[in-house]
């Protein structure tokens, strides 16, 4: 391999998504001193954002906790994807992150050497097709957690007898005209409450079949405290701060509150549901969930546009099971039919386990599985490693500041101590305690984790050996982490 092709850096950052735009801010403000690269396997920056193309593609969190703490957001809490990458974009423009930036190159592998204290990354240039070898003492993950290149499709019976167009939100094409068609969007989780009120008005008609209801959280899509705080020219750094600090409460307050009061929860937001909708409608059917409030995410609907379809009679629920695919559209467990021209399978995507990459640690593979996580970050016996996996009842980004914030920390302390590695492991009295799964299925329980928690790190019974899912206690925990506590195995 060619000399001019490896490079050392100090820290290699995986991802210019949200969570890696962030860690290169956070290292390059907290830790001037240090060397980093964001290696990101697509053509720009955006990750989620410049993946998904799918009609009406917008966030389902409010864009003042979802943007980061330090950058002030501006527009309306919900925002579309075009809108996150000008921010995104505004971001690296602002803090000159463009030169740490080196865009398609896809990992391969990734080889930790306790010889020589460092990580040997190994990728291909998808632009030339040029393997590319680089050295990091740190690889902060950042790739985010399902497979870009194709989403989810469950194995559905007689699925190749169908003669329309079947799309995957996921890899939306260009040319796709849906202009008075019959469309059938499978699935009703935020994707399809965003495609539905996107395409309704092109369609013939939209009809959304599901297995089972989803909740759904409508709400205008204003902040009237950022507004009432405009009105009076307070600056935008206050207002962000001061809204941000608002909705954390509340999401707070909520969040107790469906776990410790489910059925009033429950109530409150098929009530919100049922006023949107035509008298009579079977609300009970086809909008009221069999699982509590939060163990799944919520999927908010900005204004109640997926609603004003439906009122309008443009678009129609469905809920029962497919029987099997038929060559017009598909046949229902109950013996109903319906018919498509078009077919949208808005049903999840696959998870991924840090990028696929193939980990070896001193020449032994990484099965993530055999891990134990810490705090949901660091995982047992593989050195100088962080990976970013955000929050499922509060806005991502909120983590990526959090851990930002951590392994900057770290990183000092570390030079400190005049150490070059470290690593979890388990103390004594850790080592029996039982394992479980990544999250609790009770605690949380998406179909995309349930399908493949058997490839994620275990978790313990105690805090630091969790993934928590709690933003609220870790924004206190992960900043008073004692990083001379046992758990760190640290080397010269």
């Amino acid at each position: 391999m060619d000399e001019a092709q490896r490079s050392h850096v100090d820290v290699l950052i995986v991802g210019a998504g949200i969570s890696g735009i962030g860690a290169g801010y956070h290292l390059q403000t907290q830790c001037p001193e240090k060397s980093f690269v964001i290696l990101e396997g697509l053509e720009s920056f955006g990750g989620t954002w410049l993946v998904h193309k799918y009609p009406g593609i917008r966030s389902d969190s409010d864009l003042y906790t979802f943007g980061y703490r330090f950058k002030p957001w501006t527009g309306a809490p919900i925002a579309t994807a075009a809108e996150i990458l000008t921010y995104m974009e505004e971001v690296i423009d602002e803090n000159d992150l463009d030169q740490h930036i080196r865009y398609q190159h896809w990992i391969n592998t990734a080889s930790w050497s306790s010889e020589d204290q460092r990580w040997t990354v190994t990728s291909v240039r998808k632009d030339t097709g040029e393997q590319v070898s680089m050295t990091a003492n740190f690889l902060w993950m950042c790739q985010g957690y399902y497979k870009h290149k194709e989403g989810y499709t469950p194995d559905w019976d007689g699925f190749d007898d169908y003669k329309g167009q079947v799309i995957h939100p996921q890899v939306w094409p260009e040319d796709v005209d849906l202009g008075g068609k019959r469309v059938l969007v499978i699935g009703s989780g935020a994707t399809a409450a965003t495609v539905v009120p996107a395409i309704a008005g092109d369609c013939e008609h939209v009809t959304v079949l599901q297995r089972s209801p989803t909740y759904f959280m409508p709400a205008r899509n204003e902040n009237e405290l950022a507004d009432r705080l405009r009105k009076l020219e307070v600056d935008e750094k206050w207002i962000h701060e001061i809204v941000r600090k608002e909705i954390l409460f509340n999401q707070e307050e909520f969040t107790r509150q469906a776990i410790e009061e489910p059925e009033r929860v429950k109530g409150e937001l098929i009530g919100a549901v049922k006023a949107l909708l035509p008298d009579g409608y079977d609300v009970e059917k086809h909008f009221t969930p069999s699982y509590r409030p939060w163990q799944q995410r919520l999927a908010f609907v900005p204004d109640g546009d997926i609603f004003q379809g439906i009122t309008a009679g443009k678009a129609s629920m469905v809920t029962d099971q497919i029987d099997r695919f038929t060559p017009k559209g598909v046949r229902l467990k109950s013996g109903d039919s319906v018919e498509a021209d078009i077919i949208i399978t808005a049903t999840g995507f696959d998870l991924c386990v840090l990028g696929d990459i193939d980990f070896t640690v001193d020449g032994k593979a990484v099965d993530f599985a055999d891990t134990v996580t810490y705090r949901g970050m660091m995982f047992t016996g593989v050195p100088n490693m962080v990976w970013i996996f955000g929050y499922f009842r509060a806005s991502w980004t909120l983590r990526v500041d959090l851990i930002g914030d951590f392994v900057c920390r770290l990183l000092k302390h570390m030079d400190a101590k005049g150490v070059r590695s470290v690593t979890p492991e388990l103390l004594p009295e850790d080592v029996s305690m039982p394992l479980s799964g990544w999250i609790d299925p009770d605690n949380f329980n998406p179909n995309y984790l349930k399908r493949s928690m058997d490839k994620m790190p275990k978790r313990g019974d105690r805090p630091e050996w969790q993934h928590t899912q709690d933003y609220w206690q870790e924004k206190t925990d992960i900043p008073a982490v004692e990083l001379d506590d046992p758990v760190f195995n640290y080397q010269s």
